[in-house]
């Protein structure tokens, strides 16, 4: 992958291909006092790598000094080495894998970012985005601090160095008092593991334990996979302390950084962005995403052959469909596990290709039938409508286009990298019927937002106190867009280029 960096960065981030997808934000983990700290949270993160491809990183402290391997791509591209685990010795890390919403490609990116401050070093990762990043960064720039990467990470310890407390846990909180957004955040001193998750709960947060040792991660599947036993979710608002005390033992100090609001959990995570093996505020997201099938199914029946996922996201939404229907469910398409960045020149007639080199139809499935192709979400439709030919293209009689999300409107500013608001389809067409058209389906169908919400928490909507994060279909955001109301700094921030 380029290592370089662009010379400025944009806050609507997007990649060469323009691609159809809603990209992941981040995943975070965390260990304190065990001996094989580094090692486990390579392994989280690597259950983790779904919400970020692009870098991981890992720092540890080993009593006396701190360790950082920072990488460019996979978890496995790097951590498996028993050479670079060995490069992070001692019993307290965390981690981080990455897609960059604030801050562009490059290795100064990369977290967990380290600084040494007055009371210490301390590490710091975190998952999602602050709204208010860009405008205090202006200000803290203004007041003579330098800033040598563009992720809102470093703004955070720039204010903990800033703080007058006295200790690390007191500076923290006091920094990400000042912090408005919706994250999920892991930091490391010579003796603790701190945790802390956004005032709205928007972005997930696990505690876990393995033989008596505390562990953070930003989901469910990356406890499981080193045999740890999730303890609970971290609170809406809440900053957990864990510190090693002289005689060894792990004292656990949970205190309240936010204002006691309710929580609203980002309905993205049940929808897209967990593994379906997670379970995030309770819920098992497979089962979420089975219900959105069903509940689809009764919304729009549509008369068909077959049901098809358009893997894998739309995988357990389809297997509800079918459920539901009584239509025969079947893999007629069929993903490359092995595609990732192309290392052919992108030229026009290469992208054409794009569709092709994740997906396949599965003509046996398709031929002559009536298909009701089924996925989790439309952003611009451009895959879609790639996706919907493939099928035709196999012979299918019929294309029914079912998804299992409502229409996104508006965009993210809480760690997802969403395009313009003009770019969405459902910003581009005044009609379903007119999408229908563009896409080139026989027919068209999004789930309803309490179909959803029924999904998801078995009750409809409450519009006056919405028990979820839904900005992206509804355009109610749960807290203020500081940076984006102010325009903080242009929407710019100028980099020096480099190479890593």
């Amino acid at each position: 992958m380029d290592q370089s960096a662009s010379q400025s960065f944009d806050i609507n981030h997007s990649n060469e291909w323009e691609d159809d997808t809603l990209h992941e934000e981040c995943g975070v983990f965390g260990i304190l006092g065990h001996p094989d700290a580094a090692t486990l949270t390579a392994l989280g993160l690597h259950a983790l790598q779904h919400r970020g491809q692009e870098a991981a990183g890992i720092v540890s402290f080993d009593g006396l000094r701190f360790h950082s391997e920072r990488r460019m791509g996979l978890v496995g591209d790097h951590y498996t080495d028993p050479a670079t685990l060995a490069k992070l010795p001692g019993n307290i890390s965390i981690g981080h894998v990455r897609y960059s919403t604030t801050g562009e490609v490059a290795l100064r990116n990369v977290q967990p970012l380290f600084a040494e401050l007055e009371v210490g070093g301390i590490a710091i990762a975190h998952n999602g985005n602050f709204t208010n990043g860009l405008t205090l960064r202006r200000q803290l720039i203004a007041g003579g601090a330098i800033c040598q990467s563009t992720s809102d990470t470093e703004v955070v310890l720039h204010l903990i160095a800033r703080s007058r407390y006295t200790s690390t846990a007191d500076r923290f909180i006091d920094a990400i008092r000042q912090m408005e957004g919706g994250y999920s955040m892991v930091a490391i001193t010579r003796t603790k593991l701190i945790a802390a998750r956004d005032p709205t709960g928007i972005r997930p947060l696990v505690m876990g334990e393995l033989d008596g040792k505390p562990i953070f991660a930003s989901e469910s599947c990356a406890l499981d996979i080193i045999g740890a036993k999730f303890v609970r979710d971290v609170e809406n608002g809440e900053v957990i302390i864990c510190e090693i005390q002289p005689d060894g033992s792990i004292s656990i100090d949970a205190r309240k950084a936010g204002n006691g609001q309710p929580e609203r959990l980002c309905l993205f995570e049940y929808v897209y962005f967990a593994r379906p093996d997670s379970v995030v505020g309770g819920r098992s997201v497979y089962v979420a995403r089975k219900n959105m099938g069903i509940n689809l199914a009764k919304e729009a029946p549509v008369d068909a052959d077959v049901v098809v996922p358009v893997p894998d996201g739309g995988t357990p939404a389809a297997l509800g469909y079918a459920q539901q229907s009584g239509i025969p469910f079947e893999y007629g398409i069929i993903r490359n596990h092995y595609v990732g960045r192309t290392f052919i020149e992108p030229t026009q007639q290469i992208r054409a290709f794009g569709v092709k080199l994740k997906h396949s139809a599965n003509r046996a499935m398709i031929e002559g039938k009536r298909v009701v192709l089924v996925d989790d979400s439309v952003v611009r439709g451009t895959t879609s409508l790639k996706i919907v030919q493939m099928i035709r293209d196999a012979g299918a009689k019929e294309v029914h286009l079912r998804v299992a999300s409502p229409m996104i409107y508006y965009p993210d500013f809480y760690g997802i990298d969403t395009p313009d608001r003009e770019k969405l389809l459902a910003n581009q067409y005044e009609s379903l019927e007119a999408m229908c058209k563009y896409i080139g389906c026989d027919s068209l169908e999004f789930l309803s937002i309490n179909g959803l919400y029924q999904a998801v928490g078995g009750e409809d909507r409450n519009d006056a106190r919405p028990q979820f994060t839904d900005h992206y279909f509804t355009g109610d955001y749960p807290t203020r867009l500081l940076d984006k109301d102010g325009e903080a700094v242009g929407r710019k921030v100028s980099l020096l280029a480099s190479n890593g």
